[in-house]
């Protein structure tokens, strides 16, 4: 995935209200950007740290700026924009990077599905039928490991419990955690943080749901899926 306009370097000051942050460019200007990482973004963003901006393509939005890449304090780029997680997801899964989804190429999006009013992240065909894909953006890492999630996640627990249902239907169901850093190399739950998260994913792995990794390179120019990663679970 190329960026399709070139990133604005800046410093990292604050971050606002969960969805905004402010940093000043390398001229000294203010600058306030979105942010729809909903997570605290631990050992990622910190204060004085170098990040990235992208422009906004809508020249009547409100915040011309959105968060992409922030730096960790070791200096390795993190991808925290989740909206991209899925497009890296499929990125992967069509360059056949997953041989688990081998020959899945038709992909659609944001499908619903369930009991619980949610949406799939990518609804494959495969040659024995559908396949049911939830993708977790992970930032977390620590000596190689990347962890999911980063705080307490009901939504990611929500997903969970509609993907074993799928498995117990005996449809094809896959949680994908898609790591935006190029320095993991594994990728587990955080049962430090949310240990019921940790719990049911055990479960859902024992109810049939496959469970895989993928890890990306990540530049100011583009974020490529780049390698699986081994579940520890």
């Amino acid at each position: 995935m190329e960026f399709p306009r070139p990133l604005q370097p800046a410093t990292f000051i604050r971050r606002e209200k969960r969805f905004l942050i402010h940093a000043v460019g390398p001229d000294g200007t203010d600058l306030v950007a979105h942010t729809n990482n909903t997570g605290r973004m631990t050992g990622c963003l910190h204060p004085g740290g170098r990040i990235w901006l992208s422009p906004a393509a809508d020249p009547a939005r409100k915040l011309k700026w959105s968060l992409e890449i922030v730096d960790t304090p070791e200096g390795v780029p993190v991808g925290v924009n989740t909206a991209l997680a899925n497009t890296l997801a499929a990125e992967a899964i069509t360059a056949g990077l997953v041989p688990a989804l081998a020959g899945c190429d038709d992909i659609r999006r944001e499908v619903k599905y369930g009991t619980r009013g949610s949406r799939i992240d990518l609804l494959l065909a495969g040659a024995a039928g559908p396949v049911w894909v939830e993708v977790k953006n992970v930032s977390l890492v620590a000596g190689g490991h990347g962890r999911f999630p980063d705080a307490p996640s009901e939504r990611g627990r929500k997903h969970l419990r509609e993907l074993m249902d799928l498995a117990a239907a005996g449809e094809r169901a896959v949680l994908l955690f898609c790591s935006q850093r190029p320095d993991a190399r594994t990728v587990g739950p955080a049962d430090d943080i949310d240990p019921a998260y940790g719990r049911l994913l055990r479960d859902a792995l024992a109810a049939g749901v496959t469970v895989v990794g993928v890890g990306c390179d990540v530049s100011p120019q583009a974020i490529v899926p780049a390698r699986l990663l081994d579940m520890q679970v």
